[in-house]
């Protein structure tokens, strides 16, 4: 069965498995903020810097598996593939989202 994702959700989901940091980033606001790895990252550099180190060292994938709303997030589930220790794994991406673009990201 299919899982319909936000559309913010979905284009990220889609740019992220892929090398376009500028694709990636214009899915977030200009103010966005990225958690991940006990890192923060905050702004469209950033987050372009971010997702490149992490293409780049890991030349991972994300496969969405579940998605669920809880306490005004967007909760993506995802089965994670790529060149770290112990993959797949399955991450939680729990997003904000504001309007149209994404305010805020934890993977965890």
């Amino acid at each position: 069965m299919p899982i319909h994702l936000p559309k913010p959700v979905r284009d990220y989901v889609a740019s992220g498995n892929t090398d376009d940091t500028e694709a990636l980033a214009s899915c977030f606001a200009s103010d966005a903020i990225v958690r991940d790895e006990g890192r923060t990252f905050q702004g469209l550099d950033a987050v372009k810097a971010w997702h490149a180190d992490a293409r780049q060292r890991y030349h991972h994938t994300v496969e969405p598996l579940e998605i669920a709303e809880r306490d005004g997030k967007t909760i993506l589930t995802a089965k994670v593939s790529g060149n770290f220790p112990n993959s797949p794994v399955n991450l939680q991406h729990i997003f904000e989202i504001a309007g149209s673009k994404i305010a805020s990201l934890e993977i965890r």
